[in-house]
């Protein structure tokens, strides 16, 4: 390939020479400008750390005998700095200093050079350091997007949770999210139904990211799209409320059985004036009743399958009555499942001896079980999403 057709086939590219030797500075900077790369010079390695925090580089020719830094303690620097260590690094080596290649290679570098240099070696050495980091840019730039696509769907989705919680007379509701990912397949969902009734929801969509997030969207709107007619025509709390996950269940296996998506929920229907509920748990986690002073009274057993799973499947309903002073309490499997980084699981026992530990307002216990978390995750990766609602009847 003649040097016109290689400049045409060859993005030009910004490269940073750095050699104490006058004449190997020039030689190199003329050959590699012949190839139409823009060329930078640096006498030492001080000057080359300076050259690289003015402005960005594609490649980095490095000699390794240097005064102010050496080759070595350049390299190191670079490879330590998340600003340069994506830079392609090609030392300059004598054919004779294989320990010295050995130690650069494992510091990072990316190639060798050897002097003298022949040209066709420096353009193929050029070359496909080059293409590394072309790669590499475009995978930076991927990423971003997809980062920046989640972040967007990250909005959307928290646009389905309820932007205002209802607060019946003589009741204090409160309700806390926190997802494991940009997306989660957990969500909350809390809003009034007719004659005063109000719709307690929480649902723990199957997998995680994405796939889960699209899910968690779909049981969302159909429990708010279906409950209002429901219950505007069977003034029955039961049979609404059955109706209502009923009509979720058979639609997302009969529309969507393919893609084996399914949900856990608890789904309870509060009349404030009473303090009854009357819940489906569909596989929950096991909801509890805090008694006026604290101890765990009741666990709300499931009464069904969870939702989706397969057309036509019962769903039981069951009565509660929260007292004066008394608590509901629900959560998905993120609480119970959260891990500390030594793998532990927080567990069942931890949270219940955590909600049975004094009365509080329902905000100042969510915020409890919260800190208590974050405590024992510590420094470890988040590994499923977080939903709780608490019912305190005032």
């Amino acid at each position: 390939m003649s040097t016109t057709e290689h400049r045409a086939a060859t993005p030009a590219s910004t490269i940073l020479v750095v050699d104490d030797n006058e004449l190997n500075r020039d030689l190199l900077s003329r050959r590699l400008r012949r190839d139409g790369h823009t060329v930078i010079v640096a006498e030492h390695g001080r000057a080359a750390l300076d050259r690289l925090a003015e402005q960005p580089f594609d490649l980095v020719l490095l000699d390794i005998m240097m005064p102010e830094l050496t080759g070595y303690e350049v390299l190191e620097r670079m490879k330590g700095d998340v600003a340069l260590a994506h830079i392609p690094v090609v030392m300059i080596t004598a054919t004779t200093e294989e320990e010295s290649i050995v130690r650069c290679l494992g510091l990072g570098a990316d190639d060798h050079l050897p002097k003298p240099f022949n040209p066709a070696i420096l353009r193929a050495r050029v070359g496909s350091s080059l293409a590394r980091k072309r790669l590499h840019d475009a995978e930076q730039r991927h990423a971003r997007s997809l980062e920046r696509e989640l972040e967007i769907g990250r909005e959307i989705q928290r646009g389905f949770l309820p932007a205002t919680i209802p607060e019946p007379d003589g009741w204090d509701l409160r309700a806390h999210f926190r997802p494991a990912r940009q997306v989660a397949g957990d969500f909350y969902d809390a809003f009034p139904l007719p004659g005063g009734r109000v719709a307690l929801v929480l649902a723990d969509v199957c997998g995680k990211g994405v796939g889960a997030a699209l899910f968690m969207a779909l049981f969302r709107s159909l429990f708010r799209a279906l409950a209002e007619p429901q219950f505007t025509s069977a003034p029955d709390t039961s049979e609404g409320l059955r109706a209502t996950v009923q009509g979720t269940n058979d639609y997302i296996a009969r529309t969507h059985g393919s893609a084996n998506m399914f949900a856990t929920v608890f789904f309870a229907v509060l009349d404030p004036a009473t303090g009854a509920i009357e819940y489906v748990n569909a596989d929950h986690e096991l909801p509890a009743v805090l008694g006026a002073g604290g101890a765990v009274r009741a666990r709300l057993a499931p009464t069904g399958p969870a939702v989706g799973l397969m057309p036509e499947l019962p769903f039981g309903v069951a009565r509660e009555c929260i007292g004066r002073g008394e608590t509901l309490v629900a959560f998905t499997d993120g609480v119970v499942d959260a891990r500390n980084p030594a793998e532990e699981s927080y567990g069942e026992e931890r949270l219940m001896a955590l909600l049975a530990s004094g009365g509080v307002t329902a905000q100042a216990l969510i915020e409890r079980v919260d800190w208590a978390l974050g405590s024992f995750i510590a420094d470890a990766a988040p590994f499923d999403d977080i939903a709780m609602i608490a019912a305190r009847r005032i």
